[in-house]
């Protein structure tokens, strides 16, 4: 298994375009289907070239009852067009170092039953209903972005683990509703466990422990135990501690944690924290019976497993 060095060797040589695995985003977006019908849907870290995010919500477009769907990729994507070509006129080449924005308010179906590879295709390709070219270069920091994001209900997406805490502080200040990507160390952040102890983000539902795979640029080395080469030639890593960060509510939350121990009367077995009021649990039956629910308790009573640091 590959070990966190791998987010790290990321972070500092700026290589986040970790690209997420289609069973991975429709095992989670399984149980938030209800918030979904009649909203604009925004994944503004998504290459229309490559996303599966963005190849998920086109293929369930209709299903999930959409309004409105839109991408935006970053210019500097490494993997822009290797995959498919979106543009059928040739004067209108796909260009590294310029971002691309999708929006679409319609996913039409040929065979009237479900929305196939072959839609997509030919929705990308339309001149009216395909992929432009924004002005900019695509930042979700940039004023043409942060528009687009002003006209979502919904960001789902795979942002940049080093700019996890500016993203998160993004769609707190505009006030989205949101499903991403994050590292499960972002709990310490000073900026993200205040979030997590006011009940404004939890934790999904489908990814609870391991690691998870993703894909990654042709350039990015391998040097792990556990990363390779698929099928159809595509690099991959795994990355531990890989968790679901959203502030939709879901069922599984609101299942009672049966728990085999009460706190008080065994203070003396959880020691608090001296920087932050807080107590340490080791370890918790409750874990292997009812994995799902075990942060939401944990996170809601300020009772982490792990120590607090308000990391910089």
């Amino acid at each position: 298994m590959a070990k966190n060095e791998n987010l790290h060797k990321a972070k500092d040589a700026k290589k986040d375009e970790f690209y997420t695995q289609y069973e991975d985003i429709q095992n989670e977006l399984n149980h938030y289907e209800q918030h979904f019908r009649g909203k604009t849907v925004l994944c503004n870290c998504d290459d229309p070239f490559e996303s599966n995010f963005c190849k998920f919500f086109l293929r369930n477009f209709n299903y999930l009852g959409l309004k409105r769907l839109i991408c935006t990729s970053y210019g500097t994507s490494p993997v822009v067009g290797q995959q498919l070509s979106l543009f059928d006129d040739e004067n209108e080449p796909v260009a590294r170092g310029h971002g691309y924005v999708m929006d679409i308010r319609e996913v039409p179906m040929a065979n009237g039953r479900g929305v196939s590879d072959e839609d997509i295709d030919a929705l990308l390709k339309s001149k009216k209903r395909g992929v432009k070219k924004l002005k900019g270069d695509g930042d979700f920091r940039s004023e043409e972005c942060i528009e687009y994001l002003k006209q979502a209900d919904i960001v789902v997406t795979n942002p940049p683990f080093s700019l996890f805490r500016e993203y998160v502080a993004q769609l707190v200040a505009y006030q989205k509703d949101f499903l991403i990507i994050g590292n499960v160390n972002a709990i310490t952040y000073k900026e993200i466990f205040p979030l997590i102890k006011d009940n404004k983000l939890w934790l999904g539902a489908s990814i609870h422990s391991g690691d998870r795979k993703f894909y990654v640029p042709d350039d990015y080395p391998l040097r792990a135990a556990g990363c390779g080469v698929d099928k159809d030639g595509r690099k991959y890593i795994r990355v531990k501690g890989v968790r679901w960060f959203t502030n939709l509510d879901y069922a599984i939350r609101h299942e009672k944690l049966v728990l085999y121990k009460k706190y008080y009367g065994n203070e003396d077995e959880y020691p608090r924290y001296a920087n932050y009021d807080a107590i340490n649990v080791n370890r918790e039956r409750a874990a292997a019976r009812r994995g799902k629910l075990l942060y939401r308790y944990l996170y809601d009573r300020i009772v982490i497993r792990r120590k607090v640091q308000t990391t910089v």
